[in-house]
C-alpha cells in the first residue's frame, strides 16, 4: 500500500493534467508501431526515398486502383 501512494504522489501532477485534458499518445505510439512493421518486413530498403514511399503508402490509407478508371 505504501507503495501505491508513493507512485501517486510521484505522478499527482499528471494525473491531474490527464483528468483536466485526457489527451495521451496513443495515437502516435500506434503509428510509430505501423512504420516498424513496415521497416522489419521489408529488411531494409535500398534509399530513405522508397522507405518514405512505403510508410505514406501503408499509413495514409492509398490503395492501388487508378484515379479514373477506365469505362
Amino acid at each position: 500500500m505504501i507503495s501505491v501512494a508513493r507512485t501517486l504522489k510521484r505522478h499527482f501532477a499528471n494525473i491531474i493534467t490527464y483528468i483536466r485534458k485526457p489527451i495521451t499518445n496513443a495515437a502516435a505510439e500506434s503509428l510509430n508501431s505501423k512504420i516498424q512493421m513496415i521497416k522489419f518486413r521489408a529488411r531494409g530498403y535500398r534509399n530513405e526515398g522508397r522507405f518514405a514511399a512505403a510508410i505514406l503508402f501503408h499509413c495514409g490509407g492509398l490503395d492501388l486502383l487508378p484515379a479514373h478508371p477506365k469505362s
